[in-house]
């Protein structure tokens, strides 16, 4: 259960920060709950979709040698945008760069908790 909660807290944080950057192209009406929603949809279709469309792409990733996976990571998040449609983004391309903010984030805060334990 903490390890979800600790994905849904960077899904939220990632889409919160990727939403700044892309302000232009990711709406969410300046109400914290859409975040907070949008993360908690992402951290869902994270643990239930995004397996199984990696086992999907296993050709691509493999001769991408894994950089398939920030393509997989745009169509998630592009793919929560049409789900949960408060969060709103305008295209694939600003879902793939939030996609990518997002897994830094993810990066960032693994790194911090694994220096802390």
């Amino acid at each position: 259960m903490y390890k979800f909660l600790l994905r849904w807290f960077v899904c939220s944080l990632g889409l919160w920060i990727a939403a700044s950057f892309l302000s232009a192209s990711i709406s969410y009406n300046s109400e914290a709950h859409v975040i907070i929603i949008g993360g908690l949809v992402l951290a869902v279709v994270n643990v239930l979709i995004k397996p199984l469309l990696v086992v999907l792409s296993l050709p691509a990733l493999l001769l991408s040698l894994g950089l398939f996976m920030i393509i997989i990571n745009g169509a998630t998040v592009y793919l929560v945008s049409k789900l949960y449609t408060p969060l709103h983004i305008t295209n694939f391309w600003a879902a793939v760069f939030a996609g990518m903010v997002i897994g830094l984030v993810n990066y960032l805060v693994t790194t911090i908790l694994a220096k802390e334990s």
